[in-house]
């Protein structure tokens, strides 16, 4: 009989977001995972059996859990745009300084030459897309948005803003990336508040 594991795979693929942020995917090892994790190199080997292993685990776990921040915004706000506002944010918290986002960043290299990283990519974008547009849908029902809008085009508009103000921020470092979120999705929704 095995031993049980003490360590969710929960727990190491978010250790593994964690170590990215700081390594990057070129420079991630299985060893500065397992470090972070608190397990040895060989149970990663056990689990996921390569580095690509891996990251292939975080990406298909990534587009499983992209909704979470969305149900738990609609949990703790009664204003659909409020709870938009606080799980686009949350999007971004995995990002605090302009080098973890470089860091993490890097996935999209995978992403873009990859077919099966870009499956996962796709999926995590067409997902997010969908939260964004029922929290607008919701808004619209609420009379926080104006009757009429688009909600499909409104959505892929405050989809572009976020990846946007990611690397703008990115590049330039200025404030704090949460408040550049929120004031950009402010501008963005600002011509069809109802």
């Amino acid at each position: 009989m095995g031993r049980p594991r003490t360590t969710s795979d929960e727990a190491i693929l978010q250790a593994t977001a964690r170590a990215i942020g700081r390594h990057g995917t070129q420079g991630l090892t299985l060893a500065a995972v397992a470090q972070e994790a608190g397990l040895s190199p060989a149970t990663l080997v056990q689990r996921f059996g390569s580095k690509r292993g891996l990251l292939l685990a975080l990406a298909g776990h990534s587009t499983q859990t992209v909704r979470l921040p969305f149900q738990r915004a609609r949990l703790e706000h009664r204003s659909p745009i409020e709870a938009l506002r606080a799980a686009v944010v949350n999007l971004s918290e995995g990002a605090s300084t302009p080098e973890e986002l470089a860091n993490s960043l890097g996935f999209l290299q995978l992403d873009l030459t990859d077919p099966e990283f870009r499956a996962h990519a796709a999926a995590h974008a067409r997902r997010t897309r969908d939260e964004i547009a029922a929290l607008l849908a919701e808004a619209v029902a609420a009379g926080e948005l104006a009757g009429g809008t688009e909600v499909g085009r409104l959505a892929r508009a405050v989809q572009v803003t976020y990846n946007g103000v990611l690397i703008l921020w990115a590049l330039t470092g200025e404030g704090a990336l949460a408040d550049a979120m929120r004031d950009a999705l402010d501008e963005t929704l600002r011509p069809y508040r109802g």
